[in-house]
């Protein structure tokens, strides 16, 4: 069965703490691939600054010397971007496939109020990766704990695992990224006139030729 790592975001623009949280999972989950999927509108975060087709254009010149992928079908479904409904169409589409998300802390503290969070679980499992600005942090050296102020202790607690087996319905904990970047405040300095921080000369570049964030 082949193990598939999914990191989702808007990637407004993608930046260093993208690749490093995909480096974790990479050296971590004994990943055969491990796949970029840009939302085409994020249940999360409406308003994208930049258009679907651009954001697309900088993740692939940021992952061209990488081992990971892009996989457009959030962008091809053309409407809000809801995990629930990517990973039923994965399913349809690759069905011997074995699936885990991989997210930060700041969006697994959000988890439990995704839409149909358990049927998420039915067809894949989570890693999370700690952030340094989040508001869990240092909470994961209290396992129990984080996971009861998430609310994923109701639907996840019996299942964390040190190692992902390769079924669904498993969390497993990567190391803390150790960076703290946000596309958010990457799109404000840009637009304060700003040098941008955390960003390959590729992203930078497809910056200053779209003219984005200005």
């Amino acid at each position: 069965m082949k193990r598939v790592g999914l990191l989702g975001g808007v990637f407004d623009p993608p930046h260093d703490g993208h690749l490093k949280l995909a480096w974790l999972a990479w050296e971590h989950l004994r990943l055969d691939e491990l796949r970029f999927l840009p939302s085409f509108i994020s249940p999360h975060k409406h308003n994208s600054a930049a258009a679907p087709e651009v954001r697309l254009y900088m993740l692939r010149e940021m992952l061209a010397d990488t081992p990971f992928s892009v996989d457009t079908v959030e962008l091809e479904l053309r409407k809000v971007s809801y995990t629930v409904n990517t990973l039923e169409t994965l399913k349809k589409l690759e069905p011997d496939a074995a699936w885990i998300l991989v997210m930060g802390s700041d969006q697994a503290a959000d988890f439990a109020g995704w839409r149909n969070s358990g049927r998420i679980l039915e067809l894949a499992s989570v890693s999370v990766a700690e952030r340094p600005d989040a508001q869990a942090a240092g909470s994961f050296k209290n396992t129990a704990k984080w996971m009861d102020a998430s609310g994923l202790s109701n639907i996840m607690f019996p299942r964390v695992r040190n190692e992902w087996s390769g079924v669904p319905g498993e969390l497993v904990f990567l190391p803390s990224t150790d960076l703290d970047l946000a596309s958010s405040q990457i799109r404000e300095r840009i637009a304060d006139g700003e040098g941008p921080v955390g960003l390959c000369e590729q992203v930078k570049h497809v910056i200053l030729k779209e003219k984005l964030y200005r």
